[in-house]
């Protein structure tokens, strides 16, 4: 196992890209929240968000729960950080994971609140503990340590100021590992503004084309489609495309994954000719095999099984045809 405590990496031939350059074969990576941190505006965007929470307007909802007096929002949360789990992760995109595994941090509750979640008992069900800001910053400095090549922060939306304020203090600590914001891509253009120089890798979904489909499925999102094709924009401009360096690891830009759902009901031929006529060819999505009707999915006929082989490739195909060039094809299911 390769250990990344330290941001010197030895790689050869790798070109500049953001935060990475090359210098006779190793490649320095810093963090993009480094700069941030010690001129301290890092703390500062943590204590802004940190001040949204009083009438809570951290994610599309705007549900206006003050949660800082403990009013839960519509994600279920309070201003407590809950967990429910943190670990090296070996099921993550390749880039991600290399050999020491991607480090997922799985925050409790979501905001989008699907039907077919296959982790409903953490996003719906509330399953995970209470932690401080302290803690999370120690959980990050523990992922580093095993050799794991990023934290991966797994919805990650309503807890924005908790997890600014906890890169902030483990930064002061020694952690250099690249943040991974690990998205239902659902998200406030305001608030991906003030992630601007925090995050480096941006993994967004992108469920739907249509808000009809995300109202029914999503706990009546019906602005999803709308939202998301500005976040994943936003998120474009700050990181750019997705290039693992000459080790195989990713250590900045954009992965877009998208779930293949039954009957058509994501939209994917809309979302891929969306991504291709708006970001580069070359932009790295993922087209999901996996949907699983779990959860509430037996009660929505059209979505109460899992996809056909004919229906995977069938996106794939919409992929290729639209001319999206770098295409994570997860076939492994058929």
């Amino acid at each position: 196992m390769i250990g990344y405590s330290s941001f010197f990496l030895q790689l050869t031939g790798c070109k500049r890209d953001g935060n990475a350059k090359e210098s006779q074969g190793q490649v320095i990576f810093v963090p993009a929240y480094l700069k941030l941190h010690k001129n301290g505006e890092l703390k500062k965007k943590g204590e802004r968000l940190w001040a949204r929470m009083e009438a809570c307007n951290l994610c599309p909802r705007e549900c206006g729960a003050n949660r800082i007096k403990g009013q839960r929002g519509f994600c279920h949360s309070d201003a407590h950080l809950e967990v429910s789990g943190y670990h090296p992760h070996f099921g993550e995109e390749e880039p991600l994971v290399g050999r020491g595994g991607s480090g997922a941090i799985f925050l409790t509750n979501c905001s989008l609140r699907c039907v077919f979640c296959i982790n409903w008992e953490v996003s719906q069900e509330g399953i995970g503990r209470r932690i401080d800001i302290e803690n999370l910053a120690h959980i990050m400095l523990e992922i580093q340590k095993k050799g794991c090549h990023n934290i991966n922060l797994v919805t990650p939306t309503h807890y924005s100021p908790h997890i600014l304020l906890a890169i902030d203090r483990a930064a002061s600590m020694g952690l250099r590992l690249p943040i991974v914001y690990n998205t239902c891509g659902w998200e406030r253009l305001d608030i991906l503004k003030e992630l601007d120089g925090v995050v480096d890798i941006y993994l967004p979904d992108f469920k739907y084309a249509d808000g009809p489909m995300a109202e029914k499925y999503s706990s009546g999102a019906s602005t999803y489609p709308e939202i998301t094709k500005k976040a994943i924009l936003e998120m474009n401009r700050q990181v750019g495309v997705a290039v693992p360096a000459k080790d195989g690891i990713l250590y900045r830009g954009l992965i877009i994954r998208h779930l293949v759902m039954p009957n058509r009901v994501a939209g994917t031929k809309k979302i891929m000719e969306w991504i291709a006529e708006n970001l580069p060819k070359d932009t790295y999505v993922n087209i999901m095999s996996q949907y699983t009707p779990v959860y509430k999915a037996k009660d929505y006929p059209e979505i109460a099984r899992r996809i056909t082989k004919e229906e995977y490739n069938e996106a794939v195909e919409w992929a290729k045809k639209a001319g999206l060039t770098r295409l994570d094809i997860q076939g492994y299911r058929f």
